[in-house]
C-alpha cells in the first residue's frame, strides 16, 4: 500500500468522508465494471454500486489490511450481489429482447469494444451478444470467477482472496466456466 493510500485509509477509519471519497475514487470504475459484468443490468448495477460503497464505509474500521484495499472492495462488491440474489431471486432478462426504460432502449453491452476496426466490430457484434448471453447463463459461482478473470483481468490469486477460495478451486471454476462458454459458442458457430 502506498503512503498516500495508507494515510487516506487512516483518516477514513477516523470518520473523514472526504478521505474515504479520495480513497475509493480510483477503484470506482473497476467496481462498477465488475458489478455490471455480474448483473448485465445497469439499474441493478447502480444499486449494487451504491450499496457496495455504503457497506465499505460502514465496515471500514473492520478492514485489517490482510489483503489490499482494492481486493477488500472487490470482495464487498461480489458479496453484495451474491447476498441480494440469495435473498431475492433476481429475474433474468434475455439479451435478445430489448428492455425499454422511459421510452428508450437500454444498452446492455458490457464486454467493451473488442476491436478498433469498424468492420470487425460489426462482424463481432453478434458474437459479443452470444458471449454476453452465455456468461449470464452460467451458474453464479462460475459467472463470478469468469467475470473477475476474463472481464476484469484479475489474477487467480486475487480472485481467490476476493471469493475466499483456494487457488485450485478458482482454477477449477474458471476451467468449467470456459468449457461451458466454449460449448455455447461452438453451438452457435455450428448453426452459422
Amino acid at each position: 500500500m502506498d503512503p498516500l493510500e495508507t494515510q487516506l485509509l487512516e483518516r477514513s477509519k477516523a470518520g473523514d468522508p472526504k478521505a474515504f471519497e479520495e480513497l475509493i475514487k480510483k477503484e470506482e470504475p473497476k467496481i462498477y465494471n465488475l458489478l455490471l459484468s455480474m448483473t448485465g443490468n445497469e439499474t441493478e448495477t447502480a444499486d449494487f454500486f451504491q450499496e457496495t460503497f455504503i457497506s465499505a464505509w460502514r465496515n471500514l474500521r473492520g478492514f485489517k489490511g490482510n489483503s489490499s484495499f482494492s481486493t477488500w472492495l472487490y470482495r464487498i462488491a461480489v458479496n453484495t450481489v451474491l447476498m441480494k440474489r440469495r435473498k431475492k431471486r433476481v429475474s433474468t432478462v434475455s439479451l435478445d429482447v430489448p428492455v425499454i426504460v422511459d421510452g428508450e432502449e437500454m444498452k446492455r453491452d458490457f464486454a467493451g469494444d473488442w476491436s478498433e476496426n469498424p468492420l470487425a466490430s460489426l462482424e463481432n457484434k453478434e458474437i459479443k451478444e452470444r458471449l454476453n448471453k452465455a456468461i449470464q447463463e452460467l451458474p453464479e459461482m462460475y459467472r463470478t470467477v469468469v467475470v473477475l478473470s476474463d472481464v476484469q483481468g484479475l489474477p487467480n490469486q486475487e480472485i481467490g482472496k476476493i471469493l475466499k477460495l483456494s487457488l485450485p478451486s478458482v482454477k477449477t471454476r474458471l476451467h468449467r466456466a470456459r468449457l461451458f462458454l466454449r460449448q455455447k459458442l461452438s453451438e452457435y458457430f455450428k448453426k452459422s
